[in-house]
């Protein structure tokens, strides 16, 4: 797979080491990390990517939110988005979905299907 950028946002360092190294996994990708959206919205405001992958429940600014923000935005709004969170109901899927991400991932997750699921929606035409 060609060279990509992927925001990781997630309040867990562990969490965004395991997503980094999922994505690391699948060849020449470039990572950037954000403990929240507040955060991630700074960096993707300043910086190209081809994938964020977000968990919902943060501090300052949840998943939910940043999803808003990205597809309001009219620079880059389309970019896929994975989610992956804790909350495994129903209805928190539905929500995310809703906000606008790409994919769901319910914790734990093992990093081959976090893998698996950010390899589809990168090959996945725009």
């Amino acid at each position: 797979m060609r060279g990509f950028r992927v925001l990781v946002v997630d309040d867990s360092r562990a969490a965004r080491q395991v997503l980094v190294a999922a994505m690391t996994s699948l060849g020449s990708a470039t990572c950037d990390e954000a403990a929240d959206g507040a955060e991630a919205l700074k960096r993707f405001a300043s910086g190209e990517y081809d994938l964020v992958v977000t968990d919902v429940h943060m501090p300052r600014l949840d998943g939910l939110k940043l999803i808003h923000h990205i597809r309001a935005g009219a620079r880059r709004a389309q970019v896929p988005i994975l989610v992956v969170t804790t909350d495994r109901t129903e209805a928190e899927r539905a929500r995310a979905m809703g906000a606008g991400a790409s994919a769901f991932l319910s914790k734990p997750v093992e990093p081959e299907d976090v893998s698996r699921a950010a390899a589809s929606l990168l090959s996945a035409p725009a």
